[in-house]
């Protein structure tokens, strides 16, 4: 095994165990050696978004993009971190240039419909749910999606039809059950809002905002010490730079509750 096919293997081992600056390192040795990689370059964004560095992830992906202008992979990848780093028409404009190349991409229609979702521009997001259904009418991704959209349309009954129905059809997903958890939880059903976040916690112990909503249905049953576990917890697992306004007031949430217990 040569020089560089050994630092790929250790900064794909390392993002794997989520040593994420060690796996920036040894892609960043590795792009030394092939400068031109788009492989690398992906992998190296890969980690450096990770580690939260959305900025630099960025370059590298504008870089590879310019290497392999229709690389569908690079043009996702940049989509979702320019997303990620708020820049929603940006991302937009990838996810686009992702259907040109191939319109039965149903996941970058969704990816579209997100950011339409994301403006508020529900209508144009539905269009694009539907349209990735179209092609694939068990795409989790979008039924889950197009769910969110009845959702706040006031539309519980369509909601919760489209969530179930994620999770009969992928049962270990946990995004459904976390759906379904937040469903429940605005219709005011509180213990069938914290079993279905303890699913998604059991089949993913990563997932941030599960614990935020545990957190909160604690604090509303005035669970004090619960509530201050979950909240702590949402604390360890979420570090995107797009969650820093809620990281910062669940900070505040548990200064209080230490003072209070």
């Amino acid at each position: 095994m040569g020089q560089q096919e050994e630092l790929l293997r250790r900064g794909r081992e390392a993002l794997e165990v989520g040593e994420l600056k060690e796996a920036v390192r040894h892609f960043a040795e590795a792009a030394k050696q092939a400068p031109e990689s788009v492989e690398i370059l992906l992998l190296w964004a890969e980690a450096l978004g990770e580690k939260g560095d959305l900025r630099a992830s960025t370059e590298l992906l504008r870089r590879a993009k310019e290497l392999e202008p229709q690389n569908i992979e690079v043009l996702y990848a940049l989509g979702d971190v320019l997303l990620e780093g708020l820049q929603a028409e940006a991302a937009l404009k990838n996810y686009q240039e992702v259907v040109a190349l191939n319109a039965d991409e149903g996941d970058a229609w969704v990816s579209m419909g997100l950011v339409h979702f994301q403006q508020e521009r529900f209508d144009k997001a539905e269009e694009c749910y539907r349209r990735a259904l179209k092609g694939d009418p068990e795409n989790v991704f979008a039924l889950n999606s197009l769910g969110d959209v009845a959702f706040s349309r006031g539309e519980r009954d369509e909601a919760l039809t489209l969530f179930r129905r994620v999770v009969e059809l992928e049962p270990e997903d946990p995004q459904g059950y976390y759906n379904l958890a937040e469903l429940y939880y605005d219709l005011g059903d509180l213990a069938e809002a914290e079993s279905e976040c303890r699913k998604v916690v059991a089949l993913d112990p990563s997932f941030s905002f599960a614990y935020l909503t545990l957190g909160n249905l604690c604090l509303d049953q005035e669970k004090g010490r619960e509530a201050l576990h979950f909240f702590e917890e949402f604390l360890l697992h979420e570090r995107s730079a797009s969650a820093k306004e809620i990281r910062d007031e669940v900070k505040a949430v548990v200064e209080g509750l230490k003072a209070e217990l």
